[in-house]
């Protein structure tokens, strides 16, 4: 059975930041759709009532550097917060008020602090947190937030395609991952775990492709160790890129 997550320390530590302007924390990704991977991060939604303050927002960092992570009893971390007003209306793109994912460790270990602004990518994270319907605090996440419309989930899906492929080179299996599970959303409307999103992508590439996608869903899955050496990534990746394309004009 995969394994659930251990989310108690992520919901103390957010009561501790934001006190009662916390209204609610929802998991989402993975965990929910089908249980975490040896690669999956732990991902959840914070809700707030209030814009976040400078300092609020470092100490979220500096706590998160400590507790998130690859390695032993150490997960991946990506916490996402919104401020309620700012996602419910629904308006594109929505305003992400604070992000934390292990991909932004090396600006966060410099000092970075991350400041509120816009972000396409939370069209997928609250479109999945509603599918999920998994509160860790607070209300049924439908209470607070309002549904995606399709048309900005897929424009906001595709908005982050060229960004993950200038990434390729030193994040291969995760790029690939996403740009099937982005393909399987565009065709078939659903949003699926990373590895049945490769499961359905890998029967519908050209067989010289196919190695590609299964080798990234088997390191995820960790079936296999992860290498690219021994296979041709790029030539994989843009053929993705170019059925995404067609899939949104279509």
């Amino acid at each position: 059975m995969p394994e659930q997550p251990h989310t108690d320390h992520l919901v103390q530590l957010l009561r501790t930041t934001f006190g009662a302007t916390l209204l609610g924390v929802y998991a989402h990704g993975s965990a929910t759709l089908g249980g975490l991977r040896p690669h999956s991060d732990v991902d959840v939604l914070a809700v707030v009532r209030e814009p976040t303050g400078h300092e609020q927002r470092r100490v979220l960092v500096e706590e998160l550097l400590g507790i998130s992570g690859v390695g032993e009893g150490l997960r991946p971390v990506e916490l996402t917060v919104v401020v309620h007003s700012e996602v419910r209306p629904w308006r594109y793109p929505p305003t992400c008020e604070f992000l934390y994912g292990e991909w932004l460790r090396e600006d966060f270990g410099r000092g970075v602090t991350p400041a509120p602004g816009p972000n396409p990518d939370l069209a997928p994270v609250l479109t999945m947190v509603l599918l999920a319907d998994a509160p860790l605090l607070g209300p049924r996440p439908a209470e607070l937030l309002d549904p995606v419309p399709a048309a900005d989930l897929r424009r906001a899906i595709v908005a982050g395609v060229p960004e993950l492929m200038e990434e390729l080179a030193t994040d291969t299996r995760n790029v690939l991952l996403t740009l099937a599970r982005v393909w399987t959303t565009l065709a078939t409307g659903s949003i699926r775990s990373k590895d049945a999103a490769a499961e359905w992508a890998v029967a519908r590439l050209p067989v010289a492709h196919r190695p590609v996608l299964a080798r990234a869903r088997a390191v995820y899955l960790g079936d296999e160790d992860e290498r690219w050496d021994d296979l041709d990534v790029r030539p994989c990746a843009e053929h993705l890129v170019r059925v995404i394309e067609e899939s949104y004009t279509s």
